[in-house]
């Protein structure tokens, strides 16, 4: 594209207001974390490797309390034995649910890779276990409240369920604002159970969580947000103490719960991670708005609008054709630090219906925090974007993008 520079330029002077907003909260996040790291007394000791079962691991419990007030919680698991979100989410469902409970989700199906776990048939899933499944859909976006009202009359339902992100769906991401609304109305129907949101790629969007707006408990994964593109791995779950110790015992065994569990390779990345969090959250939510502004301009529709803070870092993009999406994808790899030379196709992807095509030239494998992109290969043709650990490799990559398209 011969004018590539003029219109991330034109775009960038349109989206200022929104870039100094998007730094105010992001000023106001840091502080958060900084003071959190200063109230847990974090200390070089906190660093160092553990083997065996971890006695006395003081970085482990550290790292879990730190997230626990970051987040506004009581007890917190930030633990590498998670090794991803939706990991994280499932032994957090596994520990609170049990045979005859129901889960109930608010914002209709899940992401794909929970799909197997909660409704399988012979792989171990919540359904093998005796737990039910049942659903209401957003309209429009937003939570249907008479339907929520209905699924709430069933007594057997323990979990009531909220993704925060899009999914492969073509929706915003819930603000912090809606999550408040949907738990102060499940309270109001008298549930008494546990709240749980999957709070993947929406840590420090905003300036509070959803642990801090009447969530029980949230769960999300350091290859996102909160590892800053630093942890090697990992997952958290923060919230109610009795929740989490419950969970704990999932995670290990239930006579050990959150008292064992070791690393032997320390724990400064994570604790790094989640100190340069929400600096690294700005940069891909300047970059997902800038993408956005280019690709709008050029008769793209995108979700979110460019016109408000996102909920989220993600991005959603829909082309005309299987070409132009494996195209985009195609790009995001090309503009990758890692990788840059391998040419993407669509395949099999574990936990995926559908064959997925994934840009992923990341430090961390698969971090999608770090410039990323994924798509389903069926209409409608649309890719998810995300990421961006700095906004100069979003700009990069974008220009890269639109001389591909």
């Amino acid at each position: 594209m011969e004018n590539a520079g003029e219109l991330i330029a034109e775009s960038e002077r349109e989206l200022s207001p929104l870039f100094a907003e998007l730094e105010k909260i992001a000023y106001r996040n840091q502080e958060k974390v900084l003071r959190a790291f200063q109230k847990n007394r974090i200390a070089l000791r906190h660093f160092v490797p553990t083997t065996g079962y971890g006695y006395g691991d003081e970085g482990r419990d550290a790292l879990g309390a730190l997230f626990a007030d970051i987040f506004g919680a009581e007890a917190g698991l930030a633990s590498p034995n998670l090794v991803s979100g939706t990991h994280a989410l499932t032994v957090g469902l596994f520990g609170l649910l049990r045979a005859g409970d129901v889960l109930f989700s608010i914002t209709g199906d899940p992401y794909d890779t929970l799909t197997e776990v909660i409704r399988g048939k012979g792989c171990g899933s919540l359904a093998d276990y005796g737990v039910g499944f049942r659903k209401c859909e957003l309209r429009g976006g937003r939570f249907d409240f008479d339907a929520v009202r209905e699924g709430l009359q069933d007594d057997r339902v323990k979990v009531v369920f909220m993704q925060r992100s899009r999914g492969y769906e073509w929706r915003d991401a819930l603000s912090e604002a809606q999550i408040a609304e949907a738990c102060a109305f499940v309270r109001k129907c008298g549930f008494q159970g546990c709240i749980f949101v999957d709070n993947c790629y929406g840590e420090f969007v905003e300036e509070t969580e959803p642990t801090q707006n009447g969530a029980d408990i949230a769960v999300g994964s350091l290859n996102k947000n909160p590892g800053g593109g630093i942890a090697p791995t990992g997952g958290y779950i923060v919230g109610r103490r009795e929740y989490v110790e419950r969970i704990a015992g999932r995670l290990t065994a239930p006579s050990i719960g959150a008292e064992v569990g070791s690393y032997a390779y320390g724990y400064r990345e994570f604790f790094q991670g989640v100190f340069l969090a929400p600096h690294v959250v700005l940069q891909a939510l300047k970059g997902s708005l800038l993408i956005g502004a280019c690709l709008k301009r050029l008769g793209y529709d995108t979700s979110p609008a460019v016109d408000r803070c996102p909920g989220d870092i993600t991005r959603a993009v829909r082309f005309a054709d299987r070409e132009q999406l494996i195209a985009f994808v195609q790009a995001v790899q090309e503009a990758s630090p890692v990788d840059s030379f391998v040419t993407l196709e669509p395949w099999d992807m574990p936990g995926y219906e559908d064959q997925v095509i994934m840009a992923a030239g990341c430090f961390v494998q698969g971090a999608s925090i770090e410039l990323s992109a994924d798509a389903p290969v069926k209409p409608p043709f649309t890719v998810y974007f995300q990421g961006g650990l700095t906004y100069e490799h979003c700009k990069f990559a974008l220009a890269t993008i639109l001389q591909k398209l």
